[in-house]
């Protein structure tokens, strides 16, 4: 009888009522509201220094679009309650944070900018982005601490982490350029060494990429250490390439925001351990795939430096941002239809 009962609710012979929607928040959906508090500066920077969101992570804020997708993904449509109370000190801290980036023009950019030399900055131009995305690391920090609690990594951590390690990536490239960080050099000729292989490849099987020469065979891409020669359609070309251009910067971003997804995510150690590997393997194809590109830019389209500068500052991130969303969301998806199998289960086997 007891049985009979139990599988006669789980079938849906009982009605459960649904969870209450959270009150409103100055008329609006409190994930809305929480959302809109957080990405303000964001917007305001938008608004008021549109020119400075370049794409490329060392160029400008392009990254902090990015932060904002991950923002929104993860707050919008969230059923955990906020009072007013909690969000009022939130877009305190909002206007705090948007009065520094609306000083920065009267005289803030040059003081740091100043500071630079005090502390051995080799790349000033990185040393002063790198602020801007502390600054906005430390509000989104501290605004979901207020909003959520001790345990706010485990609700939407991913733009607090994905804009701090930015800000550890500008630094590195301010304090230690080029290849003055050996560890994160020793990839580059392993990459170099690949593409080397595939644009041969490509060449001698598939199209010629190289300069129709038969009198003088020079193959169309030659590595040797972190120096790339390409001989292509369009002339030679040649690169040096140090750790940023090799993608470790994406490396990091990936292990941090992978990291803090897994961390939120209630499944076995063995499968987060599973989903981390393969996306690092994932990142490391994605980042081949972009040097790739940017030796058959040089090859067949242009050998223009300013053209090629501008591929080259926006390929990264075209590339390894859509890629990370895409394996995250599939991630999500073939855990969710693991949990819904495991639910569908449980009532046969009671």
């Amino acid at each position: 009888m007891l049985k009979r009962l139990k599988n006669s609710s789980l079938s849906g012979d009982a009605t459960v009522p649904k969870a209450a929607s959270p009150p409103a928040i100055f008329g609006v959906h409190p994930s809305i509201a929480v959302t809109l508090a957080l990405i303000a500066p964001i917007i305001f920077t938008m608004a008021a220094y549109p020119d400075t969101f370049s794409l490329s992570w060392n160029e400008g804020r392009g990254g902090f679009i990015f932060a904002m997708a991950f923002i929104a993904a993860e707050l919008i449509g969230i059923r955990q309650p906020v009072s007013k109370a909690k969000v009022a000190v939130v877009l305190a801290l909002a206007a705090a944070t948007i009065a520094y980036f609306a000083a920065l023009p009267f005289g803030l950019r040059q003081s740091i900018q100043d500071a630079a030399p005090l502390y051995n900055v080799e790349l000033e131009l990185s040393w002063v982005w790198m602020w801007d995305f502390i600054v906005m690391a430390l509000f989104i920090g501290a605004s979901l601490a207020v909003l959520f609690g001790r345990r706010w990594y485990k609700i939407a951590p991913a733009g607090a982490i994905y804009l701090a390690g930015s800000a550890v990536i500008l630094a590195l490239d301010a304090f230690f350029p080029y290849d003055t960080l050996g560890p994160l050099q020793v990839i580059v000729p392993v990459y170099l060494q690949i593409d080397q292989a595939v644009i041969n490849f490509i060449d001698a099987n598939i199209t010629n990429v190289g300069p129709a020469n038969p009198d003088n065979p020079v193959p169309p891409a030659s590595a040797r250490g972190n120096l790339l020669v390409l001989n292509g359609l369009k002339g030679p070309f040649a690169l040096q390439v140090f750790w940023p251009s090799a993608g470790v910067h994406s490396m990091i971003i990936y292990t941090l925001v992978m990291l803090a997804f897994l961390l939120k995510m209630e499944m076995p150690l063995k499968r987060k351990m599973i989903y981390f590997v393969i996306g690092t393997f994932g990142t490391v194809a994605v980042n081949v795939v972009r040097i790739i590109s940017l030796s058959l830019y040089a090859l067949v389209v242009t050998t223009k430096v300013s053209e090629w500068e501008a591929f080259h500052s926006v390929a990264g991130e075209i590339m390894f941002l859509p890629w990370l969303a895409i394996y995250i969301g599939i991630v999500m998806y073939a855990e969710g239809k693991r949990m819904r199998r495991l639910k569908q289960a449980s009532p046969s086997a009671a």
